[in-house]
């Protein structure tokens, strides 16, 4: 058994953070309010506030009226406190976004690109920076640091279209790339947690307390939320339902399983839809398609919706979370249509499954959360998690945590 304690210092922080918090996720919200809320007095909770609008992280936003006596000034996070950039590198993309305090995003810079090469991530983020600096996207000395949400095997796992020299990310040193053009701290987390955070903080999270995040992007992901705060199991790799094993039900493959990776991604899809005579390579030309290209599309959602709502309902069991989300670089449209025929089959079963949400994220949710990383840090948020400031992308297993074929995704659904 571990015990802790605390000295003044420590208890001070500790309150610090406590009010800071309480401002964020409640504000606009009075200086009583906060005192009710913290158990603290309210001699004490006026000076961490003093001291917070002196370091320019809140501000008063305007007086309550409507009550008795003198209206209480309330307070809230100031957006030009604090900013962060946060970034999310995958197979098909780079999406840089700098946000303010309280998660809105002042600049983006995004490249439409299949397998970049490390050198080339290195390239575009340092130009990146160099263009929010130009144009005075951020203020330098308020800027809280650098977030990146990057798969986990990254140059590992062989998705469709996989080249030989993309296994370079499994010995890049991303960490040492990204401090090498910034001295602001840098934060590193998987792309499918980074997307729940901003979730939790800017999200259905701040309404909902417990759920799955599932990240459809070029490959498949999820996340773990329990009471606000991310649950990556004991070794850390929690929520990969990318791995989830399902059972084909027709065709060559029929009787066996695969992972669940292997019959719903962005990449799967595009894949289908060429094998059928249909061009389509990034999420937007998912939105210009015929009526027969739409055809396909509605099938093969069909079709895969039967997996997911399998998956579903297991997650209903044995983790009973108040919802599931879907999110990611698919168009809302289609992930609209995707939760219909997810609705319909588990109502076919007969099941009790959690309630089902496409989450509030865009297709820049892990960007959005990558930049929420340094910000939870810098504000004393719940979700700060300190593993963050020296993770590196889990990386050296042969196929990943599960089992994942030479020809992976080549027996895609459709």
């Amino acid at each position: 058994m571990q015990v802790s304690g605390s000295n003044p210092e420590q208890a001070a922080a500790a309150n610090r953070a406590m009010i800071l918090s309480a401002i964020h996720r409640g504000g606009p919200i009075s200086r009583s309010e906060l005192a009710a809320r913290s158990r603290l007095t309210k001699q004490a909770v006026t000076r961490i506030v003093e001291r917070l609008l002196d370091e320019g992280l809140v501000m008063e936003a305007r007086r309550r009226h409507g009550l008795r006596g003198q209206p209480a000034i309330e307070l809230e996070i100031d957006p030009e406190g604090v900013f962060s950039i946060g970034a999310n590198i995958d197979r098909d993309h780079l999406t840089i976004v700098a946000v303010d305090a309280v998660g809105t995003v002042r600049g983006r810079i995004h490249h439409e690109a299949r397998f970049l090469l490390p050198d080339d991530f290195a390239a575009l983020m340092a130009d990146a920076l160099s263009s929010f600096r130009r144009r005075k996207v951020i203020e330098e000395s308020r800027l809280a640091g650098i977030g990146l949400a990057i798969p986990d095997w990254l140059g590992e796992v062989p998705v469709i279209g996989f080249p030989t020299e993309y296994r370079r990310w499994s010995a890049y040193d991303v960490r040492g790339a990204l401090e090498a053009i910034s001295d602001h701290p840098v934060f590193i987390d998987n792309d499918a947690n980074a997307a729940a955070l901003g979730e939790i903080e800017y999200g259905l999270g701040t309404e909902i307390g417990s759920f799955f995040y599932i990240l459809a992007n070029a490959c498949l992901g999820g996340s773990l939320v329990i009471d606000g705060i991310r649950h990556k199991g004991a070794s850390g790799i929690g929520g990969e339902i990318g791995w989830l094993p399902v059972l084909f039900d027709d065709g060559p493959f029929a009787g066996s399983t695969q992972p669940l990776g292997e019959m719903f991604s962005l990449f799967i899809l595009l894949d289908h839809l060429k094998r059928n005579g249909v061009e389509a390579s990034t999420p937007a030309d998912l939105l210009t398609l015929d009526a027969s290209g739409r055809a396909l599309v509605s099938a093969w959602l069909r079709k895969v919706s039967v997996k997911i709502a399998q998956a579903v309902v297991h997650i209903g069991m044995i983790v009973d979370p108040e919802g599931v989300l879907i999110g990611g670089r698919f168009p809302v449209r289609v992930i609209d249509e995707l939760l219909l025929y997810v609705h319909d089959e588990i109502g076919r079963l007969g099941a009790n499954a959690p309630s089902l949400h496409r989450a509030a994220g865009s297709e820049d949710a892990a960007a959005l959360g990558a930049a929420a990383i340094p910000l939870a840090h810098r504000l004393g948020l719940p979700s700060a998690e300190p593993a963050q400031r020296f993770r590196n992308p889990i990386g050296g297993l042969a196929n990943g945590p599960g089992r994942w074929p030479a020809a992976t995704q080549e027996v895609a659904v459709g």
